[in-house]
């Protein structure tokens, strides 16, 4: 039977800025546990001024005054620990709801990180409203967007020798992943680096467009439920994903031509362990039926996911 748990973002089980595999886990759970991680976005200047009208969680005052930043600016409710996970193992993150905690959120353009550092020389910040009832977003020149809440942030602990991580680089244990498909049906598969496996979430969105280009999206606190298998021995190398209508997989890189090719070749072997076709019959595969996007091209590593849809695998008729 599976079992339920929910943590709160408290100055105990939130770290600020970095990864890293000796942080202690604040839960522990068995595999197919099911888990609510309410988390927080925003650093002290990122608050609304207190004569605003908009509300500021009494957990997100009590962080910042209790909780020591690391070298980045997230903060990560975590780590959970799941029973049995061993380096070389996966863990199985099925996303099963993300849901809005807050009434504002921000967004800004951070000239250190953004696409077009060289027209925009100046940091550029704006406070939303969010209409959680209706999921709707107030842009400040009148644009309504509909919300599409997800965790920007979800890892497991990095190896051991890459020592403390900042939160704003992705990597193979995943992170700051920024994949606007990160949504309610979607399972995140990452690799186990540590005991443990050590999964953290954070850096909510209220919503993103592919590559993120001024370098945030809507910040904002975000609850989401999700369930956490154990999968053994899978080795995988980086994290791919899956809902029910595509695989994906993902690479980060400092060069975006190097971003598509990993996530390419990545998609190329996911292809042949699921349909059986050979690396030449799944290349051309997908030229004609995946689609190679630009995830962010701001976290100093860029970001590329390859999709295909998994009708192109179904064995023919």
């Amino acid at each position: 039977m599976a079992h339920f748990h929910e943590i709160d973002p408290t100055p105990d089980r939130v770290h600020w800025g970095y990864f890293a595999s000796d942080i202690t886990p604040t839960l522990q759970i068995a595999s197919g546990d099911i888990v609510t991680v309410h988390t927080l976005s925003g650093e002290p200047h990122d608050m609304p001024p207190a004569d605003s009208g908009y509300t500021i969680l009494p957990h997100h005052l009590e962080v910042h005054s209790a909780t020591k930043r690391g070298p980045g600016p997230h903060l990560m409710t975590g780590p959970i620990a799941v029973v049995g996970a061993e380096p070389g193992d996966s863990l199985a993150i099925e996303i099963l709801d993300a849901r809005l905690r807050q009434d504002w959120g921000f967004i800004v353009i951070l000239t250190k990180y953004g696409t077009l550092t060289e027209d925009f020389r100046h940091e550029y910040r704006r406070v939303v409203a969010i209409d959680r009832a209706r999921g709707v977003i107030h842009m400040p020149w009148g644009l309504q967007l509909a919300a599409r809440p997800f965790f920007g942030v979800i890892g497991t602990a990095p190896p051991p020798e890459m020592g403390q991580c900042n939160s704003i680089v992705p990597g193979a244990f995943g992170g700051n992943i920024d994949n606007k498909e990160m949504q309610p049906g979607v399972t995140l598969h990452l690799p186990v680096f540590v005991h443990g496996g050590l999964v953290s979430f954070g850096d909510g969105h209220g919503a993103q467009g592919d590559g993120e280009v001024c370098s945030t999206a809507i910040e904002t606190a975000v609850s989401g439920t999700v369930r956490i298998e154990l999968e053994k021995r899978t080795r995988i190398e980086r994290p791919w994903a899956e809902n029910s209508t595509h695989l994906m997989t993902m690479s980060f890189e400092e060069d975006l031509d190097e971003a598509v090719k990993v996530a390419l070749r990545d998609l190329i072997k996911l292809i042949g362990q699921k349909s059986g076709l050979s690396p030449e019959d799944a290349y051309l595969l997908c030229s004609v039926a995946a689609d190679i996007r630009v995830t962010q091209v701001v976290n100093l590593r860029k970001g590329v996911h390859a999709m295909i849809p998994k009708w192109a695998l179904e064995p023919p008729r």
